[in-house]
């Protein structure tokens, strides 16, 4: 990789700003470190965009299988640990489907694939993918299961299959958007690659030798395909741990672009798949390949992966403002939280479950939880009367009473001087909220 005095020298040195460093030497280090991207500077010429490609492109390339709205990305990666910024492209999950499924099998697969979805803290969180396996080995019989299944499901698709001439089968039979081909290996990287290129699919390629693996990267390459996904041939947990991580460490700290792909983890009948799952959410996966997901599994899965790939820099918010619960009126209470969205929806689930009308008024402390919030100055008597006054809470409300965190008690004191309302110490735990409703 060039050092930030080579990028510089290609540079046009108006040091403008537009890139948003002070300088094109600043923007020439950021570029160095693969922490900036050559685009955003409005004036470089073609020809330093060209010599240049290498150092401002990301150490993982990015991969998009799919198209429109249901597309998935993967790759585009630049830390090693997501406390140093953040991880941008979550693991995406493919549960597959047989070309010798029966047709009971394949309508019960579908219709999992599409109830796979479930909304936490304000986020819908659902299954990625369907691949769909040449078990058959038949051409024909391959290309109509791809056809039903891209037909009956707008998921991407991963086109599992050895054999090239079932692949243009498969694309010829129906109007796919850019499917996963899956996989390059060694007795057949020839015709695959020809396939990949020919379709402009991305490939993905497979080899348990890591060495073996970046050998036949570059002769992909070499064929005239570049969007790559990596199998590494994993077989067990520590295989996963160890491969991937040494893959994710070459291509980020070395910038070695001969790993600088997605990977793509098959649990397909390994004794510990689902452990093997969560290892690769944890540690770099692209795509987690499944036979199968119920839902008792795909739960705490999607949670995982919801909660490694959000900033954690930036809490998960909801908007400030007054809800209306269980359809409350001028005679129902004020309860008030936080906008930090597990805390908002914790204490929105449990006004609800005891089917008493509320009002909830949602403060914003800019996404930090209830005693954060109160250590940090940003939950104050006076935040909290100037939230009721800005969202005519004590207009909608004429009951004269507020319920606060249980937590907060040494607040009530002055938040009742504060808005002349009669304040009532909830409980600590939201879980206590319908007893107390109902008392009241």
């Amino acid at each position: 990789m060039p050092t930030a005095i080579e990028i510089f020298k290609h540079l046009p040195k108006k040091n403008c700003g537009k890139c948003n460093f002070p300088t094109c030497l600043a923007f020439a280090m950021q570029l160095a470190s693969s922490k900036a991207k050559l685009a955003d500077c409005p004036y470089v010429t073609e020809e330093a965009k060209a010599k240049l490609e290498a150092s401002s492109a990301p150490p993982i390339r990015l991969i998009t299988i799919g198209a429109g709205e249901t597309k998935v990305e993967i790759g585009d990666e630049t830390e090693l640990y997501r406390h140093d910024k953040k991880f941008f492209h979550a693991t995406r999950y493919a549960m597959t489907i047989s070309d010798q499924a029966s047709e009971k099998e394949v309508a019960a697969k579908l219709r999992r694939a599409s109830d796979l979805r479930f909304e936490r803290v304000g986020q819908v969180i659902a299954l990625d993918m369907l691949a769909v396996r040449n078990d058959s080995r038949d051409p024909t019989r391959f290309a109509e299961m791809v056809k039903r299944v891209s037909r009956e499901s707008a998921l991407p698709l991963i086109l599992m299959s050895q054999d090239p001439a079932a692949v243009r089968a498969a694309a010829s039979a129906a109007n796919l958007s850019r499917p996963l081909i899956y996989a390059a290996t060694l007795d057949n990287l020839e015709g695959m690659a020809a396939a990949a290129k020919e379709l402009k699919y991305p490939l993905a390629v497979r080899h348990s030798d890591l060495n073996e693996l970046a050998d036949l990267v570059e002769k992909v390459k070499a064929a005239g395909v570049e969007d790559i996904v990596l199998d590494l041939g994993v077989e067990d947990l520590q295989q996963t741990l160890e491969r991937n991580t040494i893959v994710r460490k070459n291509a980020v700290r070395k910038t070695f672009r001969g790993l600088g792909y997605p990977i793509l983890t098959n649990v397909i009948g390994k004794e510990r798949g689902m452990a093997m799952a969560l290892m690769s959410t944890m540690k770099y996966g692209g795509i987690v390949l499944m036979e199968d997901l119920d839902p008792a599994h795909a739960v705490p899965l999607f949670v995982l992966r919801q909660n490694i790939y959000t900033d954690p820099q930036v809490p998960i918010q909801v908007k400030a403002g007054l809800y209306p619960i269980n359809n409350p009126d001028k005679d129902s209470p004020i309860l008030f939280t936080v906008n930090f969205s597990l805390t908002y929806f914790t204490v929105a689930g449990d006004i609800e479950k005891s089917r008493m009308p509320a009002w909830l008024l949602v403060v914003d402390t800019e996404g930090l939880s209830v005693l954060t919030a109160f250590s940090a100055g940003k939950l104050t008597s006076e935040s909290v009367a100037e939230a009721l006054r800005s969202t005519e809470a004590m207009v909608k409300s004429e009951k004269g009473l507020l319920i606060i965190p249980g937590m907060l008690s040494r607040m009530s004191g002055k938040l009742q001087e504060a808005t002349g309302l009669k304040v009532v110490v909830g409980p600590k735990e939201s879980s206590g909220i319908p007893k107390l409703l109902k008392s009241l």
